[in-house]
Protein backbone atom coordinates (compact mmCIF):
# COMPACT_ATOMS: atom_id res chain seq x y z
CA UNK A 1 0.00 0.00 0.00
CA UNK A 2 1.07 3.58 -0.52
CA UNK A 3 2.69 5.45 1.84
CA UNK A 4 2.08 9.33 2.50
CA UNK A 5 4.31 11.86 3.66
CA UNK A 6 2.94 14.82 5.85
CA UNK A 7 2.74 17.35 3.49
CA UNK A 8 0.47 15.41 1.26
CA UNK A 9 -2.09 15.33 3.45
CA UNK A 10 -5.51 16.94 2.21
CA UNK A 11 -8.90 16.67 3.37
CA UNK A 12 -10.81 13.07 2.27
CA UNK A 13 -7.61 11.29 2.27
CA UNK A 14 -7.34 7.99 3.48
CA UNK A 15 -4.47 6.48 6.28
CA UNK A 16 -4.25 4.06 8.69
CA UNK A 17 -3.71 5.10 12.43
CA UNK A 18 -3.11 2.43 14.98
CA UNK A 19 -4.38 -0.21 12.71
CA UNK A 20 -7.23 1.26 11.77
CA UNK A 21 -8.38 3.16 8.58
CA UNK A 22 -9.04 6.55 9.05
CA UNK A 23 -9.96 9.93 6.69
CA UNK A 24 -8.42 13.32 7.33
CA UNK A 25 -10.94 16.27 8.17
CA UNK A 26 -8.58 18.78 7.65
CA UNK A 27 -5.12 19.50 7.75
CA UNK A 28 -3.25 22.88 8.09
CA UNK A 29 0.72 22.63 7.89
CA UNK A 30 1.91 24.93 10.28
CA UNK A 31 6.06 26.49 10.05
CA UNK A 32 6.79 27.68 13.33
CA UNK A 33 9.40 30.77 13.39
CA UNK A 34 11.75 28.28 15.78
CA UNK A 35 11.58 24.66 15.44
CA UNK A 36 10.89 22.06 12.98
CA UNK A 37 7.75 22.26 10.72
CA UNK A 38 4.97 20.32 11.74
CA UNK A 39 1.05 19.21 10.36
CA UNK A 40 -1.88 19.46 12.55
CA UNK A 41 -4.72 17.29 11.28
CA UNK A 42 -8.53 16.51 12.50
CA UNK A 43 -9.01 12.59 11.84
CA UNK A 44 -12.03 10.06 12.04
CA UNK A 45 -11.65 6.85 12.55
CA UNK A 46 -14.06 4.95 9.51
CA UNK A 47 -15.00 2.08 11.97
CA UNK A 48 -15.54 3.64 15.59
CA UNK A 49 -16.37 7.26 14.05
CA UNK A 50 -14.29 8.60 16.72
CA UNK A 51 -13.02 12.63 15.89
CA UNK A 52 -9.45 12.27 16.38
CA UNK A 53 -6.84 15.80 16.52
CA UNK A 54 -3.02 14.34 15.73
CA UNK A 55 -0.07 16.30 14.80
CA UNK A 56 2.72 15.07 12.46
CA UNK A 57 6.51 16.12 11.83
CA UNK A 58 6.88 17.19 8.01
CA UNK A 59 9.28 14.14 7.86
CA UNK A 60 6.44 11.75 9.23
CA UNK A 61 4.93 9.75 6.58
CA UNK A 62 1.72 7.25 7.59
CA UNK A 63 0.54 4.26 5.32
CA UNK A 64 -2.84 4.68 3.05
CA UNK A 65 -5.63 3.14 4.24
CA UNK A 66 -6.85 -0.13 1.45
CA UNK A 67 -10.75 1.32 1.57
CA UNK A 68 -12.81 1.38 -1.41
CA UNK A 69 -15.91 3.39 -2.14
CA UNK A 70 -18.90 1.85 -3.67
CA UNK A 71 -21.69 3.18 -5.40
CA UNK A 72 -24.69 1.34 -4.38
CA UNK A 73 -28.18 0.82 -4.53
CA UNK A 74 -29.69 0.66 -1.30
CA UNK A 75 -32.80 -2.06 -1.17
CA UNK A 76 -34.12 -2.82 2.12
CA UNK A 77 -33.55 -3.18 5.91
CA UNK A 78 -34.41 -6.91 7.43
CA UNK A 79 -34.16 -5.44 10.58
CA UNK A 80 -30.37 -6.36 11.27
CA UNK A 81 -28.95 -5.43 8.16
CA UNK A 82 -29.55 -2.54 5.43
CA UNK A 83 -28.92 -4.57 2.20
CA UNK A 84 -27.28 -2.65 -0.77
CA UNK A 85 -26.78 -3.88 -4.56
CA UNK A 86 -24.34 -2.99 -7.29
CA UNK A 87 -25.93 -2.19 -10.48
CA UNK A 88 -23.59 -3.09 -12.60
CA UNK A 89 -22.63 -6.96 -11.10
CA UNK A 90 -26.21 -7.12 -9.43
CA UNK A 91 -24.18 -8.31 -6.22
CA UNK A 92 -25.44 -7.20 -2.83
CA UNK A 93 -23.79 -6.62 0.40
CA UNK A 94 -25.35 -6.06 3.90
CA UNK A 95 -24.32 -3.65 6.30
CA UNK A 96 -24.94 -3.79 10.10
CA UNK A 97 -26.27 -0.93 12.50
CA UNK A 98 -22.61 -0.49 12.93
CA UNK A 99 -21.93 0.66 9.49
CA UNK A 100 -24.92 2.66 8.55
CA UNK A 101 -24.83 4.43 12.57
CA UNK A 102 -26.87 7.78 11.73
CA UNK A 103 -27.45 7.85 8.29
CA UNK A 104 -29.86 4.81 8.44
CA UNK A 105 -32.70 7.58 9.60
CA UNK A 106 -31.74 8.95 5.65
CA UNK A 107 -32.08 5.75 3.45
CA UNK A 108 -34.66 5.77 0.93
CA UNK A 109 -35.35 2.34 -1.46
CA UNK A 110 -33.52 2.71 -4.43
CA UNK A 111 -31.36 5.72 -3.59
CA UNK A 112 -28.05 5.33 -4.74
CA UNK A 113 -25.57 5.21 -1.87
CA UNK A 114 -22.12 5.41 -0.95
CA UNK A 115 -20.56 2.15 0.52
CA UNK A 116 -17.07 2.57 2.50
CA UNK A 117 -15.39 -1.02 2.17
CA UNK A 118 -12.24 -2.29 4.46
CA UNK A 119 -11.17 -6.25 3.68
CA UNK A 120 -14.32 -6.59 2.14
CA UNK A 121 -16.48 -5.31 4.92
CA UNK A 122 -18.53 -2.06 5.36
CA UNK A 123 -17.34 0.58 7.56
CA UNK A 124 -19.50 3.01 6.92
CA UNK A 125 -22.69 4.40 4.66
CA UNK A 126 -23.06 7.37 3.11
CA UNK A 127 -26.55 8.78 2.03
CA UNK A 128 -27.45 10.87 -1.09
CA UNK A 129 -26.72 14.33 -0.32
CA UNK A 130 -30.83 15.21 -0.44
CA UNK A 131 -33.74 12.34 -0.09
CA UNK A 132 -37.35 13.51 -0.19
CA UNK A 133 -39.09 12.20 2.31
CA UNK A 134 -43.06 11.62 3.79
CA UNK A 135 -43.95 13.74 6.99
CA UNK A 136 -46.06 11.55 9.26
CA UNK A 137 -46.65 13.63 11.93
CA UNK A 138 -46.28 17.28 12.53
CA UNK A 139 -48.62 19.78 14.83
CA UNK A 140 -51.28 21.64 12.57
CA UNK A 141 -49.79 24.98 11.75
CA UNK A 142 -52.10 28.08 13.41
CA UNK A 143 -53.06 30.97 10.48
CA UNK A 144 -50.97 33.59 11.68
CA UNK A 145 -48.67 31.69 14.31
CA UNK A 146 -45.32 33.24 13.42
CA UNK A 147 -44.40 35.08 16.08
CA UNK A 148 -42.04 32.53 16.96
CA UNK A 149 -39.01 30.68 14.76
CA UNK A 150 -41.40 29.99 12.34
CA UNK A 151 -40.71 26.13 12.53
CA UNK A 152 -42.28 23.34 13.87
CA UNK A 153 -40.75 19.31 14.40
CA UNK A 154 -42.14 17.13 11.65
CA UNK A 155 -41.69 12.90 11.74
CA UNK A 156 -40.98 11.49 8.39
CA UNK A 157 -41.29 8.08 7.08
CA UNK A 158 -37.84 6.68 8.14
CA UNK A 159 -38.38 8.01 11.61
CA UNK A 160 -36.02 11.10 11.46
CA UNK A 161 -37.48 14.43 13.09
CA UNK A 162 -36.66 17.85 11.15
CA UNK A 163 -37.70 21.41 11.80
CA UNK A 164 -39.93 22.37 9.15
CA UNK A 165 -42.04 26.01 8.30
CA UNK A 166 -45.35 25.88 10.18
CA UNK A 167 -47.23 25.60 6.41
CA UNK A 168 -46.11 22.28 6.32
CA UNK A 169 -48.44 19.63 6.16
CA UNK A 170 -48.86 16.20 7.30
CA UNK A 171 -48.73 13.70 4.15
CA UNK A 172 -46.37 16.46 2.49
CA UNK A 173 -43.18 15.45 0.72
CA UNK A 174 -40.61 17.40 1.56
CA UNK A 175 -36.70 17.50 0.51
CA UNK A 176 -33.93 17.01 3.12
CA UNK A 177 -30.02 17.71 2.99
CA UNK A 178 -28.97 14.37 4.50
CA UNK A 179 -25.23 16.53 5.71
CA UNK A 180 -27.33 18.46 8.19
CA UNK A 181 -30.68 17.40 8.36
CA UNK A 182 -32.10 20.14 7.60
CA UNK A 183 -35.48 20.69 5.80
CA UNK A 184 -34.75 22.30 1.94
CA UNK A 185 -38.45 22.25 0.14
CA UNK A 186 -41.31 20.80 -0.80
CA UNK A 187 -41.26 18.52 -3.52
CA UNK A 188 -44.35 19.14 -6.04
Amino acid sequence: MATYSSNEFRSGLKIMLDGEPCSIIESEFVKPGKGQAFVRTRIRKLISGKLLEKTFKSTDSVEGADVVDMNLIYLYNDGDFWHFMNNDTFEQLAADVKATGESAKWLVEQAECILTLWNGQPISVTPPNFVELQIVDTDPGLKGDTAGTGGKPATLTTGAVVKVPLFVQIGEIIKVDTRSGEYVSRVK
